[in-house]
């Protein structure tokens, strides 16, 4: 709607005034992981970099964790290199299961 001579935006008016969702949201709790990011040693400051300048488009405060975890998994980089020397581990995708003592037997 031009309403003058010379107007040179438009209007929305009342467009989009009946509760239209128009975007999308996630329901966050305070201390929830946003994003988890796997890389290389090499690679650890260009990741920092990057992620410190993404928290500024979310809204609140972020903070930017590195932890000593071997990839997603929850075995520290000694526990799982040694467990894997071992033969107690088994990789699974971006997790690792690990084997315990129970089950059927093998034959070797």
């Amino acid at each position: 709607m031009l309403s003058c001579a010379g107007a040179d935006r438009l209007q929305t008016g009342m467009r989009g005034a009946f509760g239209k969702p128009q975007g999308l949201v996630a329901r966050v709790r305070i201390g929830q992981i946003l994003l988890s990011v796997r890389c290389r040693n090499s690679a650890v400051p260009h990741v920092w970099e990057a992620l410190r300048r993404a928290k500024y488009k979310f809204p609140g405060r972020q903070k930017i964790v590195q932890t000593d975890k071997w990839g997603f998994t929850r075995f520290s980089k000694e526990e799982y290199t040694t467990l894997k020397k071992e033969g107690k581990i088994i990789p699974d995708g971006c997790y690792a299961k690990i084997l315990n003592n129970r089950g059927p037997l093998r034959l070797d």
